[in-house]
């Protein structure tokens, strides 16, 4: 039984009441961290690929900065996953955990948080994926574990020391057998007038031998500690309209979610995804550090809670999209990452 699960785990599922977070040895395992700011507006990301060629794992690392509009990004010739639960290694330059990150991509470029009073994914069932998360070999699963912290600690980027303490905390994984898809949206908000409020939402087109299919899911953690999760394809529906510059999300069920998000398309940092074979980054995804994005969620069509964030994360993904904002940037032909141009 237990080889039948590490094979059932190779393919990237998981079963009811499985451990999302250990890593499965597909070809990308994703990390990221977000700190938001608010009092400062200053909003902090990191991120790190785990990823699988023929001849070992590498890794693709991030760290990216608003208003600074800092981003230093590298493909590192070493990377590890946890295989137990969560945390993503590449040398010296990143280590990342439950509760503590660190990052040092160069004198410039270093990030050093611990993370307290989490507020962990609350549904042992079933992840962010849902039911997605029990079919094997899916492009792309996602799972939102960690849905608010406070931060303790400090980076630096571009020379700038950023006082984090306080930051609120967000934690993601993502992972899939052929990297990413060809086209997602993804979002991701805090700095909301009640700190306990957090959204989430991802969605693109997922893929599995002859399935092929568009799924939107979306998490919100309401001030009042329930979480609300939409995407089931039949009992919870999301309906999303994504453009480079707007982001418009209606999901419905006993609980209903409305989000609107935009930001302009010259601030977006444009970010590398691993081709992992290969073991080279290409320009992936546009990422707004700080878009706005305004949330209203009712129950039975009563209103339960409606805010908004100037903090939020918005982006819009797909190798082509990236490579074209790149071109229009004057960017060279061989970039892999841009900062944003305002």
């Amino acid at each position: 039984m237990s080889r039948l699960l590490r094979a059932y785990r190779a393919t990237g599922a998981d079963l009811p009441f499985g451990n999302v977070l250990a890593a499965h040895d597909v070809a990308m395992e994703g990390y990221f961290w977000r700190f938001t700011q608010p009092a400062t507006g200053q909003v902090v990301i990191a991120l790190a690929g785990i990823n699988r060629a023929a001849d070992g794992h590498w890794a693709t690392l991030g760290l990216a900065g608003h208003p600074t509009r800092f981003l230093r990004t590298a493909a590192h010739p070493e990377g590890c996953a946890n295989p137990a639960g969560l945390g993503a290694f590449a040398g010296d330059a990143f280590r990342g955990s439950v509760d503590r990150v660190k990052v040092d991509l160069g004198p410039d470029a270093r990030l050093d948080v611990r993370v307290g009073a989490q507020v962990p994914w609350p549904r042992r069932r079933l992840g962010g994926s849902s039911v997605f998360q029990t079919v094997p070999a899916l492009n792309q699963y996602w799972h939102p574990w960690l849905l608010g912290g406070r931060a303790e600690g400090t980076a630096v980027l571009g020379g700038t020391e950023i006082d984090l303490d306080g930051a609120q905390v967000y934690g993601e994984k993502n992972w899939g057998k052929g990297g990413f898809p060809d086209s997602w949206w993804w979002g991701q908000a805090q700095g909301f007038a009640d700190r306990q409020a957090c959204v989430a939402f991802a969605g693109g087109e997922v893929t599995a031998g002859g399935l092929r299919t568009e799924v939107t899911a979306v998490v919100v953690a309401l001030p009042d500690g329930t979480v609300v999760r939409l995407g089931n394809p039949v009992t919870s529906p999301v309906r999303a309209h994504v453009t480079d510059e707007r982001w418009s999300l209606r999901g419905r069920g006993t609980w209903s979610v409305e989000i609107e998000g935009g930001s302009p398309l010259g601030s977006a940092h444009v970010l590398p995804v691993p081709l992992p074979a290969e073991r080279r980054n290409i320009p992936g995804a546009l990422e707004h550090l700080a878009g706005s994005m305004s949330v209203t969620v009712r129950r039975r069509g009563e209103l339960v809670w409606a805010d908004e964030s100037p903090l939020a994360a918005l982006e819009h993904g797909g190798i082509e999209r990236a490579r074209a904002e790149l071109r229009r940037r004057g960017a060279p032909p061989d970039a892999t990452s841009a900062p944003p141009l305002s």
